[in-house]
């Protein structure tokens, strides 16, 4: 004898007293959304160099598979991010995000910086000995002597439309002074 459709619930056990999980439905289009994100993620850690990607917490396979996107070109390239995507789904993916994060915001603060730098720099050129003032103020360790020569230098390449080599080399000292007092 077969059973009916309406038998079949005989045989399912009976759950009454439990407290049954609450069954979260996702949508088709939120796992897309969600595999685009890791994708994207994926894309970020290819565009990373070496050194960062060695600060990246990554597992072999991950980091193997990122490290031959970075050499692949084109075609290759675009389904090795699927890939990496698709094996991303798998692990947790936070403590990459926050990492990312924290080398992001890092970039950004050096950035910030040497805007500061070249801004203090051009204020030198144009200033001279006015602004060495405020050089000393924020680097006691600086040499007053090295830069008023740098400046001068700067001026007279500015003014005889030289390469502007005592110009980048202001902006180096900068960059050592802010370098050494961190």
């Amino acid at each position: 004898m077969t059973k009916q459709p309406e038998d079949w619930l005989d045989d399912v056990p009976d759950n009454e007293d439990e407290d049954d999980d609450e069954i979260i439905w996702v949508s088709k289009s939120e796992i897309k959304r969600d595999a685009e994100e890791l994708k994207r993620l994926g894309a970020e850690l290819v565009e990373l160099g070496k050194n960062a990607l060695d600060k990246m917490p990554l597992d072999d396979d991950l980091r193997a598979a990122i490290e031959l996107a970075q050499r692949i070109k084109k075609e290759g390239r675009r389904r090795q991010l699927q890939l990496i995507g698709k094996m991303m789904r798998s692990r947790d993916v936070e403590p990459i995000r926050q990492a990312l994060d924290k080398l992001k915001n890092r970039h950004n603060q050096q950035v910030s910086l040497f805007h500061k730098l070249e801004a203090l720099r051009d204020r030198l050129v144009e200033e001279g000995d006015e602004a060495i003032s405020e050089v000393l103020r924020l680097y006691p360790e600086a040499d007053r002597q090295q830069l008023r020569v740098l400046i001068r230098n700067a001026q007279k390449e500015k003014a005889a439309n030289k390469p502007p080599k005592s110009y980048r080399q202001i902006f180096s000292y900068l960059r050592e002074l802010a370098e050494s007092q961190d």
